[in-house]
This record gives structure tokens, C-alpha cells and sequence, in this order.
């Protein structure tokens, strides 16, 4: 099986951090996707980092050197690596893992690097979503998990959230920390904008469980006046 390293760095405060961080150094022969540009939609009603459309992500992986029979090996920064692992799976790429740059032994390459352009067949899966209107109507039913860090969770003011508080009845999982034991029932992860979410899931699945991504994230729910909203 052939590999591909795919650096997914990126910072929530300076868009071409990431970039700048794999062009100062990055595992010899990986290829750099931007959560924003590449593993994101434009932002709008659907969120700041809404799905990206099947044929962008399939240009964009295709360009990464994703293909069938490649083996994707992604790290990066503020849950990127997880999202590329979350997309290619949602894709119908299955073959992905995650690992965290800092227990990378070997040597790191410099400057740009182009990987061989393939071609990615999107195969997309259903039923590993929950978009608004149906986490608004089954919410009760559901064990929703929030990603975000505890003050933003709370509600408490922050530069982030337009209108801080949580979907009522959300349990506090932050993306940051460990996964704590949760109860039984269908599970929903919700962050900001559904990046950090992909972290819950993806600890989610190494438990051996599984769970709904809703894209969305906060920053879809807050611009809805009508929804119910909880601090505290």
C-alpha cells in the first residue's frame, strides 16, 4: 500500500499560519490541505466552515495525491488532521489515520512540495450527518456533545461566537482534553463550526463508537433567533 502525508496546520486567528508553519517544516513528501480553503466550504448561513462540495474536496485531494489504494497519514493543528480523517471517510475514503507531528522522529523537508496529481472518486456516505432542523426537532433524543472549550460552552463572552451560549442539553466535551465516559444513546458532536468536532469523533471511533457530525456547529444555530439557546 502506498502512502500520503497530508499536514493540515491551521489557526483559527491567522489564515496562513498553517502554511507558512509546513513551508518552515513538514514530513518529507507531504502535501498541505488549508482547513479553511480546502477542507471548508465558504462561510455563510450554513456556518464558518460549512461542508465543502464534493467536487472542490475531490479536486483538492486528488491534488494532495489521495487516490484508491493510498493510505492518508494526516496531522495537524486545532482538529485539521481530524477533519481531513472525518471528509475523506464522509467521501468514501476509509483508508486514514491521524498522528501528531510532535512524536515525528524523522527528518522534515523545507519549502513546497507537489504531490502526483490523481484522480479521488467521491463515494459519498449518508447517514453521518445531522443538519439543523433535524437536531432542532430530535435534540431531546439525542446525547449531544459540544467540542468547545468550557467558558465558550458556558456561554461566557468570547471573540468567537457572535451570540454565546450552547444548544440546551449538551454535554461539555472539549476537543482539547480527554474524552470523557459518556452515556449511552446516538451521538451528535457540534463545536464552532464543526472542525474540532471531528477530534470527538474521531476519539469516538477509536472507542469503537460512532456519532453524527453536525456541520453547522454553533455558528449556524446562533444566527437562528427562533432556536433555543442555553448559558451557564
Amino acid at each position: 500500500m502506498t502512502y500520503a502525508f497530508v499536514d493540515c496546520r491551521w489557526s483559527l486567528d491567522d489564515p496562513g499560519w498553517g502554511r507558512r508553519e509546513y513551508v518552515a517544516g513538514h514530513i518529507p513528501g507531504a502535501a498541505f490541505l488549508d482547513a479553511e480553503r480546502d477542507l471548508s466550504g465558504p462561510p455563510g448561513p450554513g456556518g464558518r466552515h460549512p461542508l465543502p462540495d464534493a467536487a472542490d474536496f475531490s479536486r483538492a485531494a486528488g491534488q494532495a495525491g489521495i487516490g484508491a489504494g493510498i493510505f492518508v497519514v494526516a496531522y495537524g493543528s486545532l482538529g485539521g488532521a481530524e477533519r481531513l480523517w472525518w471528509l475523506l471517510r464522509h467521501f468514501g475514503h476509509e483508508a486514514c489515520a491521524v498522528i501528531d507531528l510532535a512524536a515525528w522522529r524523522g527528518p522534515l523537508s523545507r519549502g513546497e512540495e507537489q504531490a502526483e496529481q490523481v484522480t479521488f472518486e467521491v463515494r459519498r456516505r449518508s447517514g453521518d450527518t445531522i443538519g439543523l432542523e433535524g437536531l432542532a426537532r430530535r435534540r431531546d433524543e439525542l446525547v449531544v456533545l459540544d467540542a468547545r472549550p468550557a467558558p465558550r460552552y458556558r456561554g461566557e463572552p468570547n471573540p468567537i461566537d457572535r451570540v454565546p451560549g450552547r444548544i440546551p442539553g449538551a454535554l461539555n466535551a472539549p476537543w482539547s482534553d480527554e474524552l470523557p465516559e459518556l452515556p449511552e444513546g446516538e451521538l451528535v458532536a457540534y463545536c464552532g463550526s464543526g472542525v474540532t468536532a471531528c477530534v470527538t469523533l474521531h476519539r469516538l471511533h477509536l472507542r469503537g463508537r460512532s456519532g453524527l457530525l453536525y456541520p453547522g456547529s454553533w455558528s449556524e444555530w446562533e444566527q437562528h433567533e427562533e432556536l433555543p439557546r442555553e448559558r451557564g
